[in-house]
């Protein structure tokens, strides 16, 4: 009790000291904020969305660039847990940006932090959730309008978990943990080993892991490039643990442990489960051509009843990502409307006294996942729009935060206790930033994520618009920005 009466007072004297008060209830300890980066990465739903996709590129021999995504996103995941120990604040995109490059800076960091967010709302349900729940009640060909209003329906739910409050959102992401492991990892070593025990027939050996298909007209460099979205997409937004921080239990040091254990253990687990699936696979030519090939794994293997549980397991695991997705964008949009940088400021920072939740910035950019899931709906190509768009914009943060810390890093100011590269921190912000581009370029020059490219363009052009034609003047005359509250770090330079 002591112990945590200690904690407690130290984060709001850190808090203080960047110049905010608490708002926000501080109620998450260790296993919470694991949680949330964990379900956030949500092995479960990244590879049952991009599974098929680095299938149909490359062939199964595509697991093995997971690893290769693995050990870059451990590099950005330590460089994510320095920050986090050095300011544990939420909306961390923004707050960092703006506290190592100047408000300006921090705006577009925390823009595209929003994007992240706002993109992938309702594109998992889109895509996969809403048909698999659909499934499990007997409609399995929906129409694409059925699918939308199902996706729209649903995601109302995770805004109204977070309006009650973030410890019932905690509690369903604790649950997600669970149904993460059991819905990939357990079903992916179940089928491993009906698989090695000849359950029934399989025309492959484990030479399968290094098979590759070819591909007429495309090099094998492109294939591998188009392939790398199984890891790309899914081993990121472990960062939202940090833009939890205001409401974490002894931040400074929980935040960095959360962020680099979830990463480590979703790195490790889900190659796991890929290796299961991909030794269970029964035709390399009929699954790559299944609307969603795990499912045609599983039905090959499995009795329907334990089928329907495996994609239970999996939807809960969307509806856990959807739930604290919603509430790292409303801390995001609350950090940037306390210091004055939205549209609309006033309203978005207000926090409720009752369940201590910024409720309009919930309300509102529920409104925004809503348009974004749309337009995604009317694209000719869903999955290259929106996931392409989802998995690029959180390598652009990285790359912006990076280059950012490696400027700045050297004349701040050492902080006591917490997570530090120490000596190290020159050559993994390095790696940081060569990593990050060549995972950007990956997902920005094949022609397939073109559209994904028109999205983040054209949001970045109202991204400037808001900038230039009323942001610069409010940071102009003081009046919005990291220097308004004052606190460590602040200043334009």
């Amino acid at each position: 009790m002591i112990r945590a009466r200690l904690a407690a007072k130290q984060d709001q004297e850190t808090l203080a000291s960047f110049g905010y008060q608490q708002d926000l209830r501080r109620s998450l300890r260790f296993f919470a904020l694991f949680g949330v980066s964990f379900s956030v990465i949500s092995i479960t739903t990244g590879i049952f969305l991009a599974f098929g996709s680095a299938l149909s590129d490359l062939g199964p021999v595509a697991i093995w660039e997971w690893l290769l995504v693995g050990a870059g996103q451990i590099v950005i995941a330590l460089v994510v847990a320095e920050l986090g120990a050095r300011m544990p604040l939420a909306g961390y995109a923004y707050q960092w940006g703006s506290r190592l490059g100047g408000s300006r800076y921090g705006w577009f960091v925390g823009f595209f932090g929003l994007l992240y967010m706002s993109v992938g709302g309702g594109a998992i349900f889109l895509l996969i959730g809403s048909p698999l729940l659909l499934s499990e009640f007997g409609v399995t060909n929906p129409t694409k309008l059925t699918v939308l209003i199902v996706t729209l329906v649903i995601m109302i739910i995770p805004i109204v978990v977070n309006i009650v409050s973030v410890s019932l959102a905690a509690k369903v992401n604790t649950v997600a943990v669970l149904t993460e492991i059991v819905g990939t990892v357990f079903f992916g070593l179940l089928l491993f080993i009906l698989w090695a025990i000849h359950y029934k027939p399989s025309p492959y050996h484990l030479s399968i892991l290094t098979t590759s298909i070819p591909i007429l007209h495309q090099s094998r460099w492109y294939q591998i490039v188009m392939a790398s979205i199984l890891g790309t997409y899914t081993l990121v937004g472990f960062e939202m643990a940090a833009d939890m921080a205001e409401e974490a239990i002894d931040a400074r040091n929980i935040v960095p442990k959360a962020v680099i254990t979830a990463v480590v253990v979703s790195v490790v687990l889900g190659f796991v489960a890929l290796v299961g699936f991909v030794v269970a696979i029964p035709s390399i030519a009929g699954i790559s051509k299944a609307n969603v090939p795990l499912l045609a794994i599983a039905k090959y293997w499995l009795p329907s009843p334990i089928v329907k549980l495996f994609v239970g397991f999996v939807v809960f695991s969307m509806f856990s990502i959807s739930v604290i997705g919603t509430a790292a964008q409303s801390r995001l949009v609350y950090a940037l409307a306390r210091d004055n940088m939205m549209p609309f400021s006033k309203p978005l920072a207000r926090v409720s006294s009752k369940t201590q939740t910024p409720v309009v910035a919930l309300l509102s950019f529920g409104v925004v996942d809503y348009l974004f899931t749309i337009v995604g709906y009317f694209q000719k190509n869903t999955f290259a729009t929106l996931i392409g768009a989802t998995a690029i914009i959180p390598f652009i943060i990285y790359l912006m935060i990076a280059i950012a810390y490696w400027r700045k890093r050297g004349d701040l100011p050492r902080v006591e206790g917490g997570f530090s590269l120490g000596k190290f921190a020159p050559v993994v912000l390095l790696i940081a930033i060569i990593w990050s581009v060549a995972a950007i370029l990956s997902l920005s020059v094949p022609s397939s994520f073109r559209f994904a490219d028109v999205i983040v363009l054209a949001s970045l052009v109202l991204a400037v618009g808001w900038y230039w034609f009323a942001l610069r003047h409010r940071l102009d005359d003081g009046v919005a920005g990291v220097d308004v509250k004052g606190g460590n770090f602040a200043g334009e330079g």
